[in-house]
């Protein structure tokens, strides 16, 4: 391949998940349905929690943010895809791909400080619970989001532009569904030394830190309810955190499977097919791991209804 000293001009191909014309349509109805879920699923978890005056508090405000920045996640990625699937058209212009890597990288970002974030939130609450409300905060609460908010842009606008810096050949054929960061830099006619040197370095600090802290704290609670005394105790200061603690779990291991997969098998198409599980699977399902065992939200989500069906 020619080489193109201008890689605005180059042409972006995304190969997506399968290339036989007669799963395109299958394909389509199932990620449009997924996608449909996911907004709907996490707006619901927004209205709940903005309506409900009892809604009020960190672990519901930091739980509204996650389902806002799930929102961004699939949206950043999934009409794209459809909207190829649909017309047949695998291309992607250059600045729609540094784009689609920025806004990626942010809401992922996002999404593993929150995570820490309400990790913490539920070792405040079962650790210390008379202090709970002196220590967290309104203004802390915002605060921790607002940081959270601030670190991942730099993530995100340090990793987009150290990509302008590439160079690409002409035509770039990119086996996934989206213009993923690292297989993308692979795909560079440059050297891409800088780039994975700060990319493996970001990711191990804050990826790797905001996992120990989630594991720290975890510990901690883990202790605080081995020494209640009572099994319904036990059993109550567990339930406050097992919605959260099987998230993170799904969002972990999918996450850690995907670099697994891509270094194992070196097979583009088989990471492309296991990026689904935390792009947009673990998105879809997280408004029911938080409501499906939350008599709060389901309260709130009633009220709701009914004083819809009042006002008609």
């Amino acid at each position: 391949m020619k080489q193109q000293n201008d890689t605005q001009n180059s042409q972006f191909l995304l190969l997506g998940l399968s290339e036989d014309p007669e799963l395109r349509p299958l394909l389509f109805r199932i990620f449009f349905s997924m996608y449909l879920v996911t907004i709907l699923g996490n707006l619901l978890i927004i209205l709940a929690t903005i309506s409900d005056f009892h809604l009020h508090t960190a672990m519901y405000f930091f739980l509204s943010n996650l389902s806002f920045v799930d929102i961004c996640l699939t949206s950043t990625t999934i009409p794209k895809m459809l909207v190829n699937v649909y017309t047949h058209h695998k291309a992607i212009t250059y600045e729609g791909c540094i784009m689609q890597i920025y806004f990626f990288s942010l809401f992922v970002g996002l999404d593993n400080f929150l995570l820490a974030v309400m990790a913490y939130d539920r070792f405040v609450a079962i650790c210390h619970p008379l202090r709970y409300t002196s220590i967290m905060t309104p203004q802390l609460c915002v605060s921790l989001v607002l940081v959270s908010w601030i670190t991942s842009s730099l993530n995100s606008s340090l990793q987009s532009s150290l990509v302008l810096q590439l160079s690409f050949c002409t035509d770039v054929q990119i086996p996934h569904f989206f213009c993923e960061l690292s297989m993308l830099v692979h795909l560079a006619c440059s050297d891409t030394f800088l780039n994975d040197m700060v990319m493996n370095a970001l990711a191990a600090l804050l990826g790797g830190g905001c996992l120990a802290g989630i594991l720290y704290s975890y510990g901690k609670i883990v202790s605080s309810i081995r020494a209640i005394s009572s099994a319904q105790g036990k059993f109550k200061a567990f339930s406050t955190c097992a919605s959260h603690l099987f998230v993170v779990s799904l969002f972990y291991c999918t996450l850690l499977g995907v670099y697994l997969s891509s270094a194992v098998t070196q097979s583009p198409h088989s990471t492309a097919i296991a990026s689904l599980m935390y792009t947009v699977v673990t998105p879809m399902l997280n408004p029911f791991i938080y409501s499906l065992r939350n008599n709060d939200i389901k309260r709130a989500l009633k009220k709701n209804f009914v004083r819809e069906k009042l006002e008609k």
